[in-house]
């Protein structure tokens, strides 16, 4: 009826976190453009910034909360006239409604933050993994 909303909210937090937090790390990684080593070593790091990182996790909670809800407009549940969810058309309804929300929304929304967790400590592994390599070179 309506999951998609839960992970639409956590979407709309994580980007303006993301935006935020990718203010602060310009203002702390600002490279001189002349100095051509420096730019190398900032394009490094920004694949390590926390900002890039959340920008996947936003990525992916837009990605399936759009898939989501273009499903629910093929299935009929969003219409293009007010009240715009046919489960709101009854308080039954929309109490059902309300309850997928609070269990299958919030669930779609920690499964997609805990495979971002995942993909974030296999990328620290093989990060590790490569300065390990650098010190014995």
């Amino acid at each position: 009826m309506a999951c998609f909303i839960a992970p639409v909210a956590e979407a709309v937090v994580v980007t303006v976190t993301k935006k935020i937090i990718e203010k602060k790390e310009r203002e702390k990684y600002q490279v001189d453009s002349s100095q051509k080593q420096n730019q190398e070593s900032a394009m490094e790091t920004e694949n390590n910034r926390f900002g890039t990182k959340l920008g996947w996790l936003a990525k992916l909670l837009w990605g399936g909360s759009f898939l989501l809800f273009i499903e629910h407009i093929w299935h009929g549940e969003i219409v293009p006239w007010p009240p715009f969810l046919t489960a709101m058309g009854s308080m039954e309804d929309t109490q059902a409604m309300l309850g997928e929300i609070a269990t299958t929304g919030v669930s779609m929304a920690v499964v997609i933050t805990v495979v971002w967790l995942a993909m974030i400590a296999v990328i620290k592994i093989k990060e590790t993994g490569k300065v390990k390599e650098k010190k014995l070179s």
